[in-house]
């Protein structure tokens, strides 16, 4: 059976576990707040398939995982994101500092990814598609806030920063991405 499956060599579990933290930190709200049905549904999708998501990295398919290049420490990541979290913050009470550690984490949680593409010099064709339309999700972001800024007089600077901070983060990436890959070259680095 897990020859049906491709390898999952050039995916950073470490960014996936990351991304699991983000939403779990996020959705906290879950159990004080009731919004909606569909919230709710969405909020536990993206934990369930983050969580997911990690168990077939880690569990399901580890003979394909490379742990071997996936060696970004991040605990470079995580200490100071709470630490920013418990000084720059809408609301000093746990579930905002959670919320707040959240958005900071989320822009940068691809750095373990883009450092083990940048280790091994490569990355597979599926591997550069999933990344671009993750960096391609951030960035439609920033339109959000700017319709939401000229439309509803809303503005959040935490998020507005944390998701630029992520977008920059992405542009080396979307560069390759657009001269290599779309042209139906393999991503692979400059020596």
């Amino acid at each position: 059976m897990l020859g049906l499956w491709p390898k999952i060599k050039s995916i950073s579990g470490k960014s996936q576990l990351l991304f699991a933290l983000v939403f779990t930190t996020r959705y906290l709200d879950l159990f004080t707040s009731f919004i909606s049905l569909y919230n709710t549904s969405m909020k536990l999708i993206y934990i369930a398939c983050s969580y997911a998501t990690v168990y077939l990295i880690y569990m399901k398919f580890k003979a394909t995982y490379d742990g071997n290049h996936d060696t970004f420490r991040v605990e470079f990541l995580i200490v100071p994101v709470g630490g920013l979290s418990f000084l720059v913050n809408h609301d000093f009470s746990p579930l905002e500092i959670l919320w707040t550690f959240s958005i900071y984490l989320e822009s940068v949680a691809i750095l373990p990814q883009l450092f083990m593409i940048s280790k091994t010099g490569e990355a597979e064709t599926i591997t550069t598609h999933y990344l671009f339309f993750l960096g391609l999700y951030r960035a439609l972001y920033l339109v959000n806030w700017i319709w939401r800024y000229y439309f509803e007089g809303f503005f959040d600077l935490i998020a507005v920063v944390a998701g630029v901070v992520q977008t920059v983060l992405y542009c080396d990436f979307f560069y390759l991405y657009v001269t290599k890959v779309l042209k139906g070259k393999k991503l692979s680095l400059p020596a």
